[in-house]
Order: C-alpha cells, then sequence, then structure tokens
C-alpha cells in the first residue's frame, strides 16, 4: 500500500472515475487501493467474497469466508489532500457483523497498523491496545454526512465534550478510539458494514462498547452494500450508557 499516498494531488483536482458498487464516486486512489487488496487476497489461494465499496461483491475461486473491504475509508479527505485516512479490511464466517472474526486498518499516512482477532485482543503495531478507562468525555469524535439534520440530533452529546472532532474516517475514527485517544465516537446516519465492521471488531477487543445511537446491538446487521445502521462506540459501559442518555434528550 505505500504506492497509495502517491497519489495525492492538489485539493479536487482529482476526477471520479465513475461511481462505484455502494453509490459512491470512485476516484483513482479508491480504484489503485481495491487492486493491491484484492490483488494480494487472490495470491492467497483463499476461496473468499468480496464484500467492496467500489467492487460490489465478486467471488474468488468460487466464494467463501466474506471479506469487507473500505479501499479508502477517508476519500474526501485523501483528495483534498487532509492526512487521514486508511483501508480497512475486515473477515467474516458468516452473514453478520457479530461473525467477524478479523480485522485490519492501516493508516496511509503514517503506516500504523491496527489489527484484532476474535477473543485474542486488539494490537497496535503488535502492541495491545486498551481504551479510555475514565468515565470523562474528553474527545467525542462523530460523522456529520448531512451536517443539517446531523449536528443537531448529537449536539446534546457533543455539548458535553472538552473537545470535539469530526475527522472524516470512521475505521481510524474506531481504531483511535479502541486506542484510548477518542472517549466517543457518534454517526447519526447510516453506515454500511464495510465503513465500520474493521472498526468494531478493534474496538470490541480492546474492550469498548458498541451500538447504535438508540442503544440497539449491531451485531445482527447485515453485512452488505447497503447504509444499514448508525454509530456509537464508547471507550468503556459506563461513557457509552452517558452518551445513550444525552442522545434520547
Amino acid at each position: 500500500m505505500k504506492e497509495i499516498p502517491l497519489l495525492i494531488k492538489a485539493p479536487f483536482i482529482q476526477k471520479a472515475l465513475g461511481v462505484g458498487a455502494s453509490g459512491d464516486k470512485t476516484f483513482p486512489i479508491d480504484k489503485k487501493a481495491e487492486e493491491i487488496i484484492i490483488s494480494g487476497l487472490d495470491a492467497s489461494g483463499e476461496s473468499l467474497t468480496i464484500v467492496s465499496e467500489e467492487l460490489g461483491i465478486e467471488n474468488i475461486k468460487g466464494g467463501g469466508k466474506k471479506v469487507l473491504i473500505d479501499p479508502i475509508d477517508g476519500s474526501k479527505n485523501a483528495i483534498a489532500g487532509i492526512p487521514f485516512y486508511c483501508a480497512s479490511i475486515a473477515v467474516a464466517d458468516g452473514d453478520t457483523i457479530g461473525d467477524i472474526e478479523l480485522s485490519y486498518i492501516i493508516n496511509l499516512i503514517n503506516g500504523d497498523e491496527f489489527r484484532a482477532e476474535k477473543n485474542k485482543g486488539s494490537f497496535l503495531n503488535e502492541k495491545r491496545i486498551a481504551p479510555q478507562k475514565t468515565d470523562d468525555f474528553y474527545l467525542i469524535a462523530y460523522e456529520a454526512q448531512s451536517p443539517k439534520k446531523d449536528i443537531p440530533r448529537i449536539m446534546p452529546l457533543l455539548a458535553k465534550s472538552m473537545k470535539t472532532r469530526c475527522l472524516g474516517s470512521t475505521a481510524l475514527d474506531l481504531a483511535h478510539l479502541a486506542f484510548g485517544s477518542i472517549s466517543i465516537f457518534v454517526n447519526p446516519s447510516l453506515s454500511r458494514s464495510f465503513d465500520f465492521g474493521g472498526g468494531w471488531l478493534i474496538v470490541k477487543e480492546a474492550g469498548g462498547s458498541f451500538t447504535d445511537i438508540e442503544g440497539n446491538p449491531i451485531e445482527p446487521t447485515e453485512i452488505s452494500l447497503k447504509k444499514s445502521v448508525s454509530l456509537l462506540a464508547a471507550g468503556n459501559e459506563k461513557l457509552h450508557r452517558e452518551a445513550l442518555k444525552l442522545l434520547k434528550q
């Protein structure tokens, strides 16, 4: 993936190549990243079913375990020259988020590698990580796909935070929450399974809490290309409970 940062150009001069399977615009950086990832999976010799933002759903060697791929999570950051984006990959032995058993997120700017394996913990550059232990709303990160609608919806929560950030890459936000640098991550708009699947396992294996913004479990969510669920992740259960109370105001 070292080739990816070389595709950065001045803000917004990259033109879309078309529309990917998820319905979002595909830029050269998205296509290049997907090609690299799928080439590596194909070379593994495994029978896999790809679920990717750009390609859609495609079987390798007849299909098998599902591999959720977001080739560039934070595409708009990438094409604007903002250095905060990643590639996210998750492997599921089943049809729901709860079936994810492996995940990997790489920061494409500095090379940091986050990974998790079910029941074996979460790691940053091979060192075990853990989320925030205190109940302070130190830093709340959020996504606002429709700011006019989304920000008022989460304002009671944001107003209680010492600091807020809208960083633009859901997978990296979730990885940093698992590391303890973000207290809460919230996205009131619907997300797709490949947007958050890798981050979900890293947060859960690190010891964090993860539901939708109503407090419903994420685990039954179907793995697909559809936007299907809102997101609320927290460093610990007490933070999560307090966040839910504020969101219900």
